[in-house]
Parts: structure tokens; sequence; C-alpha cells
């Protein structure tokens, strides 16, 4: 089954619309769907990608995610693309 006639995750269906552009409808970030589509062969924009790890830094799971998560939130933080969360 390739790509295209997967039923895409909550992630993905909240975030495109059919015509593959960006939704700015609000969604609920489901970690486990966003990995999953990192990892695969699906094409998550730029865009996608820094919106992911900017909610795994928010919620300081990617730290304890695998050492390549870490460093690529490390260097998305480092090249001004992601930030950390402020503290309260």
């Amino acid at each position: 089954m390739n790509k295209n006639e997967v039923n895409i995750s909550t992630f993905a269906q909240t975030k495109r619309n059919p015509n593959n552009q960006m939704n700015e409808k609000a969604f609920e970030f489901n970690l486990v769907d966003f990995i999953l589509l990192f990892e695969s062969d699906y094409d998550l924009t730029d865009e996608e990608i820094i919106e992911g790890f900017q909610h795994m830094i928010n919620s300081g799971i990617v730290w304890e995610l695998q050492g390549f998560y870490g460093r690529t939130a490390q260097n998305l933080i480092d090249n001004g693309y992601c930030f950390l969360p402020k503290e309260t």
C-alpha cells in the first residue's frame, strides 16, 4: 500500500485540505501520528516538521525520545526555527 492509499492520520488530515494546502484550522497534536508520518515516506512540509518538533519541545517529550529527535530539536532551536518554552 503506498502513502496515497493510506488513510492519513489526524495530524495530516487537520493540517491539509483536499488540495494538499495547509488549513488554518486548529488541531489537536497527535505525537504518534506525527512520528509515523515523519519517519515514513510521507512528504511533510518544512512547516509541518517544524510545527511537530515545536509541539514535542513544548511538551518536553522530545528529550525523552531516541537521540535523533533531541539532536534535531536542538538543531532547530539553534537555527531559530523552534524555541524553548518560556518558563512559568
